[in-house]
């Protein structure tokens, strides 16, 4: 009898546990803060990074954004940028006796931006000439009674003489503007006040038919 009271025991009773792989880990107020903090750490070490990532993108805009556009570096002080026809007739008349260099140019001009580097440079090589930027887009009537029909275009004024050349140029004819400086910019004094564009009238109520100015080869 007591035998098989010790058999059925053996079969009835469930295998022990088997022991822990790892010790018991306490849930110590120390230890919920250790963890506390790790996972605060990792957390951390994860958002931080988009957001500098975004903090540079957006200066990086930024500084792109304040760049200036190729037109709008100016290349010295004898350089002068007119938006309007009556600034244009000021600069012409405050140049005085100096030769006066005037570019139409066009800011979706590739040939203007191709060659405009090279005419920089030459601001800077004559201090005694008055070069004179002015935007084709901003002034279309007054272009097209220059008769401005290619860019980049150039004329050449001086004092009392008014006009005395003008012509279309590109980077690869960059010569003609050098030669004209050597022809018109010589030592002399006009005998009567600056005429500017002489008897042209850049205020005609009725504006010229308006057509779209052509780039030129570069």
């Amino acid at each position: 009898m007591a035998n098989a009271y010790l058999r059925l025991s053996l079969v009835a009773s469930p295998p022990p546990p088997p022991p822990p792989l790892h010790p018991p880990v306490l849930d110590s107020p120390r230890s919920r803060v250790s963890r506390q903090r790790r996972h605060g750490a990792a957390s951390v070490a994860l958002t931080f990074p988009p957001r500098r990532l975004d903090h540079l993108k957006v200066h990086a805009v930024v500084t792109e954004d304040e760049r200036p556009k190729w037109w709008e570096k100016n290349a010295g002080p004898n350089m002068i940028d007119v938006h309007s026809t009556e600034e244009f007739i000021h600069a012409l008349k405050e140049a005085g006796d100096k030769l006066v260099i005037v570019e139409f140019y066009g800011t979706w001009c590739a040939s203007c931006r191709a060659l405009y580097p090279k005419l920089c440079k030459t601001v800077q090589e004559n201090p005694d000439i008055v070069f004179i930027k002015v935007n084709f887009d901003e002034n279309k009537p007054m272009c097209k009674r220059l008769n401005v029909r290619v860019l980049p275009y150039f004329h050449f004024y001086r004092g009392a003489d008014g006009l005395l050349e003008s012509f279309s140029c590109s980077l690869a004819k960059f010569q003609k503007i050098k030669d004209a400086i050597a022809i018109h910019n010589t030592n002399r004094c006009s005998i009567g006040p600056p005429i500017g564009v002489g008897e042209v009238d850049l205020f005609e109520s009725s504006p010229p038919q308006q057509q779209p100015a052509e780039a030129g080869s570069r």
